[in-house]
């Protein structure tokens, strides 16, 4: 059987450009999904366990490194994912995460190849003060927001499945079917699959995702 030519192969994930404004961004492509997350929230290490290449996305013990807008080209043209800049805990000064926060919020709003948002949440401290703003802006907007409950594996089964439900149960009724939500483990590389499935329904046509979820 040949390969099917719409199917996303996240290992082909290669870097394309950095950007610190929104006029800097590359020109808008067919479909982009953007991470988002505090800078602690495991964002770089769950792109990088997604493309399985681990100097894809900057990783590092001091929150906060990533300072910029970065796009990732997929092995289909005009398609990327995108690594926002982390937020909320990196010790920088007052006026660079107002940079941030006004850049974030131009992309967020004027991006017109954005098909959906991948928010990174601690699964241990889920829905701190950026979470809330990121959800209430994907409730005002209609964006689909696919929520990504990292570092699982620091919990056991029982109260990472309660986490899960309980989040669940709270967004779906803000967000309806806008919101999916799933555990993720970096460590154990659990979860990965169903990152790639959503990823691939948020950036294909329907018949190119469904496809590619068969694949």
């Amino acid at each position: 059987m040949s390969e099917n030519p719409a199917s996303l192969n996240f290992h082909q994930a290669r870097f394309c450009v950095s950007a610190d404004k929104l006029h800097q961004c590359p020109d808008d492509s067919l479909a982009e999904v953007a991470f988002a997350g505090r800078s602690n929230a495991g964002k770089s290490s769950a792109i990088n366990t997604l493309t399985q290449n681990g100097k894809l996305a900057r990783t590092s013990k001091t929150p906060g490194r990533t300072q910029l807008i970065n796009f990732f080209d997929l092995n289909i043209p005009g398609i990327r994912i995108v690594d926002l800049p982390g937020y909320g805990y990196a010790k920088v000064p007052i006026a660079m995460k107002t940079h941030w926060q006004k850049h974030l919020d131009a992309y967020l709003q004027h991006r017109e190849a954005l098909k959906g948002v991948v928010l990174v949440m601690d699964i241990r401290h889920p829905m701190k003060e950026f979470d809330e703003m990121l959800v209430s802006w994907c409730e005002k907007t209609g964006m689909p927001l696919h929520v990504l409950l990292t570092k699982s594996d620091k919990l056991t089964r029982g109260p990472a499945q309660s986490t899960l439900l309980k989040l669940t149960a709270q967004l779906r009724k803000r967000l309806g079917d806008g919101v999916t939500l799933q555990t993720f483990s970096a460590l154990k590389k659990e979860g990965v699959d169903t990152l790639r499935a959503r990823l691939s329904e948020l950036l294909l046509p329907p018949q190119d995702a469904a496809q590619d979820d068969q694949a």
